[in-house]
C-alpha cells in the first residue's frame, strides 16, 4: 500500500472511530480525475482518463455518507451496493470492494469508465442533493473503474454451477450478452455466444474509443467468459449463416437470448449524403477502433480517408466520440454541428468538456441543410441552417425552429452523420412469430421474455438506445428468466 497523507490518515482515525459526521464529509472536496493533458491526448489514441491514485480513491470514498436507506442503489439498473464497496475502498480493501461489485456487475472495469453515472446513481446521492450539483456527488463509477483496475489479475473467475446439460444461445457479445452468457453459464447451463464480427465485445469494440474504453480491458472480460467455458463463435450472423428456429430445432438450444443491439444507421435524408465523403457514425468508429484504421495501411484492417476538415452531425455521446476520433485521425478543424442548444446535447457532461479542450468546434443552434459536392463526387464542404428554440416538443426539449434566410456554407472534406441507429431488420424478416412493435424493436414483457417459447431478448434491440449498464441489466433479468424457464422444463421432463 502506498504512503497516504497526514490529512488522509486523521479522516480515515475519526472514521473508524465513529466521529466523521456528515458535516466532515461534506467538507472534503470531490477528488478530481487525472487526466492526459489535452494538447497531448488529441494526437494519441491512449485512454484519456488515468483513474485515482489510492489517496484519492480513499479519499473520495470518505465523501460517502452510508445513507441508511441508500438511495443510489435506487439509480443502479444491475442494483450494485453501492455503500458497501466504497466503504470497503475506504478502508483500503480493495479486493472485497470489488468482489462487492463483482456479485452484481460483470464489467466494473467497463461501466466505471463509460456508463453515464450522474443520470444514474450518482444523481440519487445524498451528497449530489445537498449541494444541488450533481457534479458534486459522490464519484462512484470512478471508484468502481478504481476497484476494477486495482484489482488487475486478481479477479476471481465466476464458477460455472453443477451441469444441467442443457444449451443457451447468446446473440451478440455485447455488455446484455456477456451478463447473460455469465449468468445462464452459472446457472450450469451449455452456452454458445454468437457474433456477427470478427471480435467479441459488441458496442464496446466497435463502438466506443480505444481513448474512452481500452480495448484490453474488454478481452480480460471476454478471457473470463472463456474461463467459465462459454463458447465464443465469431463470423457468425444469426439470420443468414443460422436462424434462430435452426438453432433451436436443428442445433439442440434449449433457450436463446438475443442481443444483437441496434446497429442500422440513421440518415438525415438531405442533398449530398450519397457522396464520397460522407460516413455513418458506425461505419467511422467501427474502421478506426475495430479494423484499426489509426495505423493508416500499417496493420489496419480496412484503410479510411485523410480527412483536413470534418463536419459531424449530432449531440449525443456518439458525435462525441467521432469528433474526437477525426482529430486523433489528423483532422486540422473538426465541427460539430447541433441543431439544439448545449443545455439540451444528450451527450455526457464529462465528454463534451473533453471534446472542447481537444480543439472540437461546437456548431450550436445550426442544422446540415445540404451537402456539397465537386464534379468528382466529393465533398467539398456543407450548407448550414442557423436555429432557435421555440416552445418543448414530445422529449420535453425545446424544439428548433429553423431561421429564414440564415444559409451558410462550411468547408469540409468529410461528413460524419450520428444522429442516432434503427433496428436491423434481419431478425424480424428470419424469424415467424417473433413479435416487433411498429419501430422494428422486439417486444418483451418484464423478464425480457418474447412471444416465442424460450426466446428472450434485452437491450438495444428491445430499448431501442441503451447504455452499456442497461443492458446488462436486461441480460441479468433475461437470465435469470431463461435459468426458470430451463428449469422448469427439467421438471416437465422429470415428470414425463
Amino acid at each position: 500500500m502506498s504512503e497516504i497523507s497526514q490529512t488522509l490518515k486523521e479522516l480515515l482515525e475519526k472514521h473508524r472511530a465513529g466521529q466523521l459526521k456528515p458535516k466532515d464529509r461534506f467538507a472534503i472536496p470531490p477528488q478530481e480525475m487525472p487526466e492526459q493533458d489535452p494538447a497531448v491526448r488529441r494526437f494519441n489514441m491512449n485512454e484519456v482518463a488515468l483513474g485515482y491514485t489510492e489517496e484519492q480513491a480513499r479519499m473520495e470514498a470518505l465523501r460517502c455518507l452510508h445513507c441508511p436507506n441508500a438511495p443510489c442503489v435506487e439509480g443502479c439498473p444491475v442494483r450494485i451496493p453501492i455503500r458497501d464497496f466504497i466503504r470497503e475502498i475506504a478502508e483500503g480493501r480493495y479486493q472485497k470492494a470489488l468482489e462487492i461489485i463483482k456479485g452484481y456487475s460483470l464489467l466494473p472495469a467497463v461501466c466505471g469508465r463509460v456508463c453515464p453515472q450522474e443520470v444514474q446513481c450518482q444523481e440519487k446521492c445524498t451528497v449530489g442533493l445537498r449541494f444541488k450539483d450533481v457534479m458534486k456527488s459522490v464519484s462512484i463509477g470512478r471508484l468502481e473503474r478504481f476497484a476494477a483496475d486495482r484489482a488487475g489479475e486478481a479477479a476471481a473467475v465466476p464458477e460455472a454451477g453443477e451441469s444441467t446439460g442443457q444449451k443457451v444461445a447468446v446473440i451478440g457479445s455485447g455488455p446484455g450478452g456477456i451478463v447473460a452468457a455469465a449468468d445462464t453459464r452459472r446457472g450450469g447451463h451449455e452456452v454458445t455466444i454468437f457474433e456477427a464480427f470478427h471480435k467479441p465485445g459488441g458496442v464496446m469494440v466497435y463502438g466506443i474509443p480505444e481513448f474512452r474504453l481500452p480495448k484490453a480491458i474488454v478481452r480480460k472480460e471476454i478471457e473470463t467468459l472463456e474461463k467459465m467455458g462459454v463458447r465464443i463463435v465469431c463470423n457468425f450472423i444469426v439470420g443468414r449463416t443460422r436462424t434462430i428456429e435452426q438453432l433451436m430445432k436443428e442445433d439442440g438450444f434449449d433457450a436463446v437470448y438475443i442481443g444483437v443491439g441496434a446497429g442500422l444507421p440513421k440518415f438525415l435524408g438531405i442533398e449530398g449524403e450519397h457522396l464520397v465523403g460522407v460516413y455513418s457514425a458506425n461505419e467511422y468508429l467501427t474502421r478506426a477502433n475495430l479494423m484499426k484504421a489509426y495505423q493508416f495501411g500499417e496493420g489496419a484492417d480496412t484503410p479510411i480517408a485523410l480527412s483536413r476538415r470534418v463536419a459531424v452531425f449530432g449531440g449525443g455521446n456518439v458525435a462525441m466520440d467521432a469528433a474526437r476520433m477525426a482529430l486523433r485521425l489528423g483532422a486540422e478543424k473538426v465541427y460539430l454541428i447541433y441543431r439544439r442548444s448545449e443545455k439540451e446535447m444528450p451527450a455526457r457532461v464529462e465528454e463534451v468538456h473533453h471534446a472542447k479542450e481537444e480543439g472540437v468546434e461546437f456548431r450550436l443552434l445550426q442544422s446540415p441543410k445540404r451537402i456539397l459536392g465537386n464534379e468528382r463526387g466529393q465533398v467539398v464542404g456543407v450548407e448550414c441552417l442557423r436555429y432557435e428554440l421555440g416552445e418543448p416538443d414530445e422529449s420535453g426539449r425545446r424544439r428548433p425552429v429553423p431561421i429564414a434566410g440564415s444559409e451558410f456554407v462550411l468547408e469540409a472534406d468529410t461528413a460524419i452523420v450520428a444522429i442516432g441507429n434503427g433496428p436491423n431488420p434481419l431478425l424480424q424478416q428470419t424469424t415467424p412469430g417473433l413479435k416487433f412493435n411498429r419501430w422494428g424493436y422486439i417486444e418483451v414483457d418484464e423478464n425480457c421474455r418474447t412471444s416465442l417459447e424460450g426466446v428472450y431478448a434485452g437491450g438495444d434491440i428491445v430499448l431501442g438506445s441503451a447504455t452499456v449498464i442497461l443492458a446488462m441489466g436486461q441480460g441479468r433479468i433475461a437470465a435469470a428468466g431463461i435459468n426458470a424457464y430451463l428449469a422448469e422444463k427439467r421438471r416437465r421432463g422429470a415428470g414425463a
